[in-house]
């Protein structure tokens, strides 16, 4: 079915590429802290990767918000999510900015998540997203020690990596509960879906 597709996505194995990138390497303005040029676009590429995510996540939220689908503790919790994310963005934009890089920044994509306005598929989509940002973050921690650089390394684990995978556990205990209960990969909905919204826990904090 077409809202499933996104789910069905391989895995990104390698970092973004920011092919607009501009180095700031030999910079007389900024205070490099042995930052190597290549942990420098990573970081920068990464960024992008997780602006893309919050704009997916907004529009997600703002699905549930629709009046013919009415989920409205579900769309918090992804208002919720987005917000974590854009956090979670701000410090890894000032962690950079702290080394003496710097965000070159580029368009972010329209989100392309149109065809999911059903619980389950949007879990499901949110699960790959925070799998794919996971394994990104693991290649980003693995560059950085390459390039010598073991301060990058621990921090994108314990202040990107760790929370991440916390979430992913989260969703899938999520899902679980939302196929036991009966919820649909179409947007009709029914029974499982008005359960989960009124009294999962997660969504109802």
């Amino acid at each position: 079915m077409a809202e499933t597709e996104p789910a069905r996505k391989r895995l990104k194995s390698s970092l973004p590429v920011c092919g607009s990138h501009r180095s700031s390497a030999g910079s007389s303005s900024r205070a490099r802290q042995n930052l190597s040029p290549a942990v420098e676009e990573a970081v920068c590429g990464v960024c992008s990767l997780l602006w893309n995510g919050a704009y997916r996540l907004q529009a997600l939220a703002s699905a549930f918000e629709r009046e013919d689908i009415a989920l409205p503790r579900v769309a918090s919790f992804f208002h919720k999510e987005a917000v974590k994310q854009q956090a979670n963005i701000e410090d890894m934009l000032n962690y950079l900015a702290e080394r003496g890089g710097q965000y070159c920044g580029k368009d972010i994509q329209r989100p392309n998540c149109e065809a999911i306005c059903a619980l389950l598929p949007a879990l499901e989509l949110l699960e790959l997203q925070l799998k794919e940002e996971a394994v990104v973050l693991v290649d980003l921690s693995q560059l950085a020690r390459k390039h010598e650089d073991p301060h990058t390394a621990s921090v994108v684990k314990s202040h990107f990596l760790t929370p991440r995978v916390d979430r992913i556990k989260l969703l899938g205990d999520l899902l679980t509960s939302a196929r036991q209960v009966g919820c649909t990969m179409d947007e009709k909905g029914g029974f499982g879906e008005y359960i989960l919204n009124e009294l999962q826990e997660e969504f109802t904090e």
